[in-house]
């Protein structure tokens, strides 16, 4: 493979070939990359509704009558 680029202008291996490469591949690499972004946005999101609904039961805990005795948990 080396040596069928060694013989090729530098604007074929820089330009071209990844030009080409964008073109045939570039549906999979946007689907990846809204993949990855959507997983990352689900997982940010899961992360904050956890922690509001430990700051809630906290919160309602604190406030009750009876939150002298937590043994009962």
């Amino acid at each position: 493979m080396r040596e069928i680029f060694e013989g090729l202008p530098w604007w074929v291996k820089w330009v071209a070939v990844p030009a080409i490469a964008l073109v045939v591949f570039g549906g999979l690499i946007l689907s990846l990359l809204g993949f990855v972004i959507g997983l990352l946005f689900k997982v940010l999101l899961f992360a904050a509704l956890v922690g509001g609904l430990i700051y809630v039961v906290r919160k309602f805990i604190s406030s009750s009558p009876s939150s002298s005795s937590r043994s009962d948990w």
